[in-house]
Formats: C-alpha cells, structure tokens, sequence
C-alpha cells in the first residue's frame, strides 16, 4: 500500500514577511579558510613515511600514523631480499598476544595493531631467518576510552584472541578490548554506527560529520585499523545506524530523503565502484506511518529504521522499525511487502495479513528491536530491547521489571506462523534492559555475541529512556558471549554503547596501501528554500550576539553553520552572491526531546525553556554553488550581517 503524504518544512511553517529595503554599506567580512578533511591530512602525513636507509635492524617507526589510531604503528624498513615479515604483539598471555604478517617484499610497510596503552610494548618481527625485538612506547588511554568495571572469562579454553570492539552511544570513542579486558585499540576521532570488517578486511565506520541533527552522518570511511581511509562514501540522504555488504561488493545503507520531511525510512544500495547510488526503498511506499504505534513514534521518525540485512536466499531486505515494533521484509527487486514480525495491535485489517501466527510454548513478541537479520540455518536473530511489552499505554510493563534478550524466531512463510526457538536475557531480568541500543551478532552455530549497551539505571532502578533524559544517570553496557547456551564472556563497562562485534584484527586483511583516498559518492544539492528579490533591512553583526555562538566553517565539500540559540524559532541562513541572488536555507531550533535517540545526544541544555541553549547545525553543500556568498542570518524579524563570506570555488 501506498501513503504519499509529504511533511516538509513548508507545511510547517509560515514564511515571515519581509520589509525590502535597499541594504547600503556592508562592513569588511571574514572569507574563510577551507578546512582541511581528514584524507587530506592523511595524504599530507604520509609524504613523511620514508624508507629509504631504512633497515630491519633499524626500522622507521611512526606510532599513530595518521593521527586517529594510538595504539597501533606503522614499522617501515627496505631489505635485499623479498620476503614475508611476520608480526608478534605480546601480550599477558597466549589469548593476548597477536601475530600477523606483512606481505611479499623487499619495501616493507608493516602494520602493527593492537598495542598496549601507557607502556613500553614487546613487538617481534621475523622475517627470513632474523628476528628483531622492537619497543614502541604509548601514551596512557584518555578519559572517554573506558576501562571494563566488570570482565569474566568463565570458559577461557573457547574463547580466541580476537577483540571486542565498541562504537558509542555515549561519551565515548570507538574503542576494542581484549579478553582479559584491556583496551588495544581505539580512535582519537567519534566515529560511529556499526563496525564490523568489510570482506576485503578493512573497517566500515560512519564519517565524523553530521548532517541532520541530532545524529545522521554525511557518509561512510572505508578504513584500516591504522585508521588510514582508503575511501569516503557520501550520501545525499547521509548515513545512520546500519550497512550491508552484498556479495557483489555493494552497499546497502539506512538513510534520510529530506525532501519527505521524514526520517530513516529510506533504504540505498551504492555502488562501491562508483559511489552512485543504483536503487532505492522508500518505506512510506510500502507501510502506513500512523499504525502499530510505539511510545517513541512521532510523525517525522515513524518508522525508526536501525538496522537492514540481505537475505539472499529469499531476495529479501528485512529492516528493522523501532517505532512501529515491527521487522519487515521487502522484495528486494519490487520493494514490495512480503512479511511483518511483531505484535498487530495497533494495525489496520487490510495489514493483517502480513504478520504471522505464533505457535509453540513460551513466545514473546519483540519491541523496539535492533540487528534483525537471518542466520545459515533460516532463522530470524534479532536484539528484543523490550520496551514496554505492549502497544496499549494502559497495559505498559515498567521499566523495572522490562529486560532486553536476544531472541531468535523460526518462521513459515508458506503458513505465516512464528515459533521462538531460543532466547538469552529474560532471565537477567532489569538489570539486563537497555531501552535504546544495543545488537546481537551470529557468531556461528549457537554461538552469538550480545551487547546490551543502553543500560540507565536512575536512583537505583532501571530507567525507560536514554541516559540524556535523566539526571545523575548510571550508564552501564553489558556484553555477553554465549556458546552452547553456555555465558563463556562478560565485559560492562561505565557508558553506553550502540555495537559491539568481535573481530580478528588480523584477519582477511587488504594489503596496505600508500596513495590517495577516493571520494565516492556525492552530498547532493541542498534544497533552497527561499528565494528572495530583495535582502531588506540589515542588522549589523555587533548586535546580534544576544547569547547567539555562531561559528562557520568552509569544508571540502560543505559549509558548515554551528549555532548556540537561546530562543526557539524559526531561523533562516541567506547567501547572496556576486550577482545579488538571495537564496534562503530555512531551519528549526527547538528543545523537543529525542526520546529515540539511538545515541545520546541532547538538543537542548538549560531548563528546557527560552533560557536553555540550543545546538544546531545546518550545512549547506557545495555541489551547485559556485563564486562568493556573503552570509547573513535571520532571526525573527531581523537580519543580521555575519560579516562573513564564503568561497565555493576553493
């Protein structure tokens, strides 16, 4: 079914009338400086990685090559002859220690992962018959690299030396741990959303930059664990929550079109040679927005999609709806609806038909679910956050008797019944609940990793709402290895995270590469909302600083507004070129809480009211604007002068 209504920010709001009248004398302004990415930095630090009289009795040793990655290092030597150098970290014990090899040469870029932190590391390269001990010195962890407050490795003899890595949800970096729960690799810089390696080894992670608040990324980095990008895949839509590599290379990614008003309820698949983007989902094409309501549903995010998975044995797509409580499964050439899991309380008759009959003992339905996904034996896994257990407000279970599990679900889709063969979490009760966050890998055959990484605890009691929502919150993220129905890993830590993967940081690994990163994709034109025949009347920038911290900043391939308002509002960015063209970027500040905030990021700080501060950013890309802009900015009735220009040429 289809459901073509479009929320954009013109039925929103009223356009202010404008008085239009002649601006005069405009002030000297800033033009401003393009601010370097961090593949051009990157470019720029590897003009220093000489080899030249380098050798493997004395080797180029640069800890944290490219500035985002301290617990690795890039060992650079030349020798005479080809040959394979082979790689030991030592560690506390055989789980802890790491080998690795470089590849078939006679220059040598040697990668080396998964140093220790405020120590002197043990690190042993073999390479034709000689060996050379090496000690590489590492400053101590910073103070949003958690240490666990809680690790047990119950069943040490199935456990390997792979690492547990984690992406925030709170104030935290990307970070990996060690089973013996120590931290061996981390970035310097907030990437986030799922990580987890690429088939040809390297790192997938959501880019630094946001573009629509309160969390949506502008793409994604391609990268080694040395932190190096070999490619940035920008999206008009942007990124968030989720990825899905194809075996053809290609990637299917959860993101925005803000020409529908909405958000996370399109789909993308992106051609990794390309960067283009060959097929979209929308999935207000296939659902109704105003059914199956969740707490959490609002009209703009209706759907909350955090998660999408290719099952190619089926040609499915199954994406994952927190704000309706529903896992769906659409065709993957027709985008058509083949099935829903999930309570139908709260759906129409002509839905019904597409969710399934539950049968067998002990079935419970899942809420605001995250990591849907099917396994080899024809399953559906997926994390039950457990919110509320019910779509009747009257029938809400507390947060302190709520639990988050993973759960795993056999369907039929001929007799479209559902039966729940397995689960993990009901039994830790509240102490196990995560409202927001959290996912649950296949590790293999009864083997699963699962994180419940949204704990808030408020006075002692569980808490039904992200961390930002309370004051004086506990935060705790558990994570939980179970093999064979037996718990054989636990590590918490102080903070929320949104996933946690297990990974090998040696393993399936791309050789490594010198060169420049490759941009993929594009941002898009941003929609001009406004065009004005006239400017009006000016206010000049001395006089608009009314608690107002307005900074820009000119990217490769943006322009970036980061604001402090004290006043809810309407507000509108204007550009006016060389040629006096006025175009005009409309944008909200507002206090309206994210209660389905996937991390934990306010809006708003203060009391909530016209005192409090509120942060926004628009951007304004680069794609179809060329020349010189001068940047004014309207609030309320007034337009002020930043007394700043931009540059879309450089």
């Amino acid at each position: 079914m289809k459901n073509k209504k479009r929320l954009t920010l013109a039925t929103l709001i009223t356009v202010m009338s404008l008085t239009l009248i002649a601006c005069e004398i405009q002030p000297e302004a800033e033009v401003l400086e393009v601010q370097d990415s961090l593949m051009t930095k990157q470019t720029q630090l590897e003009q220093d990685f000489e080899s030249t009289g380098y050798t493997l009795d004395d080797p180029n040793i640069i800890l944290d090559p490219y500035d985002i990655s301290p617990l690795a290092a890039l060992v650079i030597f030349e020798t005479e002859e080809e040959g394979v150098p082979k790689i030991t970290v030592e560690g506390k014990d055989d789980l802890s220690t790491i080998e690795g090899e470089g590849e078939l040469g006679t220059v040598h870029y040697l990668p080396i992962y998964g140093l220790y932190a405020g120590i002197e590391n043990n690190v042993t390269i073999e390479f034709n018959g000689e060996v050379k001990e090496l000690e590489i010195a590492t400053d101590p962890l910073p103070e949003n690299v958690p240490e666990p407050e809680f690790i047990q490795a119950s069943n040490r003899e199935k456990l390997t030396n792979d690492f547990y890595f984690f992406t925030p949800a709170s104030d935290m970096l990307p970070a990996a741990y060690d089973v013996n729960g120590d931290v061996r690799w981390y970035l310097t810089e907030p990437l986030m959303w799922e990580i987890s390696q690429l088939e040809n080894g390297r790192l997938l992670l959501g880019t630094e930059r946001m573009m629509h608040p309160p969390y949506h990324n502008t793409g994604l980095y391609e990268m080694d664990f040395l932190g190096k990008i070999y490619n940035e895949y920008s999206l008009p839509g942007g990124y968030h929550h989720d990825y899905h590599e194809l075996d053809n290379g290609n990637l299917i990614i959860a993101s925005n079109d803000s020409a529908f008003g909405t958000v996370e309820d399109l789909v993308v698949e992106l051609d990794r040679e390309t960067g283009e983007v060959v097929k979209e989902w929308n999935l207000q094409d296939v659902l109704p927005m105003d059914e199956g309501k969740s707490e959490n549903w609002v009209s703009f995010d209706w759907f909350h999609n955090n998660s999408v998975w290719f099952d190619e044995e089926h040609n499915e797509l199954i994406l994952s709806g927190r704000h309706q409580d529903a896992v769906v499964a659409l065709d993957y050439d027709t985008g058509e609806l083949q099935w829903i899991i999930g309570d139908p309380t709260g759906w129409s008759d002509e839905m019904q038909e597409y969710f399934f009959t539950p049968v067998g003992e002990d079935f419970e339905w899942q809420w605001s679910q995250h990591s849907a996904r099917t396994t080899p034996e024809g399953y559906v896994s997926l994390l039950d956050n457990g919110n509320n257990k019910s779509k009747i407000r009257e029938e809400y279970v507390p947060a302190e008797e709520s639990y988050t599990r993973g759960v795993i679900y056999d369907i039929d889709r001929e007799n479209m019944t559902i039966e729940q063969v397995w689960q993990y979490g009901k039994e830790r009760g509240s102490d196990f609940y995560s409202p927001y966050v959290s996912d649950m890998d296949y590790l293999g055959e009864n083997h699963f990793l699962i994180n419940s990484g949204g704990i808030v605890n408020v006075d002692g009691k569980a808490f039904n709402q992200p961390a930002g929502f309370a004051e004086n919150a506990k935060l705790t993220a558990t994570t939980v290895e179970i093999l064979n129905d037996e718990v054989i890993f636990e590590l918490s830590l102080p903070v929320n995270t949104y996933r946690a993967e297990k990974m090998n940081i040696y393993a399936n690994r791309q050789p490594f590469e010198l060169g420049e990163p490759g941009r993929l994709g594009t941002l898009g034109e941003t929609i001009v909302d406004n065009e004005h025949d006239e400017l009006g009347e000016v206010t000049q920038k001395d006089e608009y600083y009314e608690g107002l911290e307005i900074k820009f900043t000119l990217e490769e391939d943006r322009l970036n507004m980061n604001g402090l308002f004290t006043k809810q509002g309407f507000y509108e960015l204007v550009l006016v070129d060389e040629d006096d063209s006025i175009r005009g970027y409309n944008f909200v500040a507002s206090n309206t809480p994210y209660t389905a905030l996937c991390v934990d990021v306010l809006t708003a700080r203060g009391d909530g009211g016209d005192g409090a501060t509120l942060e926004f950013n628009k951007n304004i890309h680069k794609e179809g604007l060329q020349g010189q802009h001068r940047i004014y900015l309207r609030a309320g009735e007034t337009l002020y002068d930043t007394e700043t220009i931009v540059d879309f040429d450089k």
